[in-house]
């Protein structure tokens, strides 16, 4: 009975050996089908691919595209102008900002460079924000742009412009930081920070301890103003808060004294002969065309010439860099000397520096019996109040003189108001 026991549990074992080797033998049969399905599988895509056959994409993101892109245009002198590139509605336009880079020669070059392109960066995003808040009938916030940002970028502006401001704006930013610090934007900018800019000018700025001028004060605050007017014009502000200011609370100057000879006295001066003669002659070619120092000093021939039987002259005023166009007077030209056999660029005038010539006019003057302040610029005065009194409008006149505004001009109004004042009040008590 025993043995009979014994014989049927190595009978069950051997079963469950027989068994468990099966199931393992067909595990493993499983498995080396799947994989040689599977890589068939791969064969047959491949395959496929490169025969041409379809096969199923994979859905990439859609691409947005940016509606402004802050973009840059190279110029001849090396710099970049900015600009921005404009998207909407299947249609592209540019707005060019007038804001420049520089070449990066050294850290203050790489300091400007980089507030002008906050300053940018600050306009796109505004544009950005204006498109979107357009669509969704959202009122527009201001930007947040550095007030000191700005003023570099609008003293970058200002040189490429040709303007003669940069030592001015240089100080003006410091005042500015001195006032109010580097932190305030221009969004924070109101009346009372402007008026109390103009408090800080009249009653707390003293450069190495004196008062400055009030004349220079005003400079200052011009320079300010115009910024603010410039960010005006640029959409970072809604309005320049200055305009708000009455124009008794703003610095005021005293009167202008400009000195200008009388008709009688250039022909005073016309008949005192003088040791430097083309000197005399160019105070007097000045007298009757009203051209400054610099652009008298500057004429070359090919500038003067005649159109429809009148002479003319056609320069670039080296002050304000803006072109001029005159007619010359038989007066005029009776100063300038012969051209004789000089060439088109050869200067009309040979003369010295502008202090050289103005201290050899005073003996000059002197002998003529004049005692009044005299440079060579009183022949452009004279020029303006000579036009005035002989009848010549406000206009004609500011246009003669190549005035930017007829403001300008209105100086020499007043001059001539107060003449003909004077006048009509020698007739007082004549009849008494």
């Amino acid at each position: 009975m025993a043995l009979l026991q014994g014989f049927i549990r190595v009978l069950l074992f051997a079963v469950v050996f027989i068994v468990c080797s099966c199931l393992v033998l067909f595990w493993c049969i499983f498995v080396s089908c799947l994989f040689l399905v599977l890589d068939y599988y791969s064969y047959l895509c491949g395959r496929r691919n490169k025969e041409g056959f379809p096969m199923a994409r994979i859905r990439q993101p859609k691409k947005v595209k940016e509606p402004v892109r802050l973009r840059m245009k190279d110029l001849s002198d090396g710099s970049k102008s900015l600009y921005l590139d404009i998207y909407r509605n299947g249609k592209r336009t540019y707005e060019y900002l007038k804001m420049y880079l520089i070449p990066e020669t050294d850290e203050n070059a790489r300091r400007r460079n980089k507030a002008t392109m906050n300053a940018a960066n600050a306009i796109k995003s505004k544009r950005i924000i204006e498109m979107t808040n357009g669509e969704a009938g959202i009122e527009n916030e201001k930007e947040k742009v550095f007030l000191l940002d700005w003023m570099q970028t609008y003293k970058e502006n200002q040189e490429k412009r040709g303007k003669k401001d940069e030592n001015q704006i240089k100080v003006a930013i410091r005042i500015i930081e001195d006032y109010a610090g580097k932190k305030v934007t221009l969004d924070q900018i109101d009346k009372a920070f402007c008026q109390g800019y103009i408090d800080y000018l009249m009653m707390e700025y003293r450069p190495r301890g004196k008062r400055v001028s009030n004349f220079t004060l005003k400079n200052y605050y011009r320079v300010l103003n115009s910024a603010l007017n410039a960010a005006v014009r640029a959409e970072l502000m809604r309005s320049n808060p200055f305009d708000k200011i009455d124009k008794s609370d703003k610095i005021r100057l005293p009167e202008s004294k400009r000195s200008y000879m009388t008709i009688e006295e250039v022909k005073a001066l016309i008949a005192t002969p003088m040791k430097y003669e083309e000197i005399k002659c160019a105070y007097l070619f000045s007298c009757f065309c009203g051209l400054r120092i610099s652009d008298v000093k500057r004429l070359q021939w090919k500038d003067v010439f005649i159109d429809k039987g009148q002479y003319r002259l056609a320069v670039s005023m080296k002050k304000t860099k803006e072109p001029i166009y005159l007619p010359l007077s038989s007066e005029a030209l009776k100063w300038m000397p012969e051209r004789g056999d000089k060439t088109p660029d050869d200067l009309v005038f040979d003369l010295p520096s502008g202090n050289e010539i103005n201290r050899l006019l005073k003996p000059w003057a002197k002998a003529a019996g004049i005692n009044k302040r005299f440079s060579f610029h009183t022949s452009r005065h004279t020029f303006a109040t000579m036009m005035l009194t002989l009848g010549a409008d406000l206009y004609t006149t500011s246009k003669l003189l190549g005035h930017a505004d007829v403001k300008m001009t209105q100086v020499y109004a007043k001059i001539i108001n107060k003449k003909k004042d004077e006048a009509v009040n020698l007739v007082n008590g004549l009849f008494d």
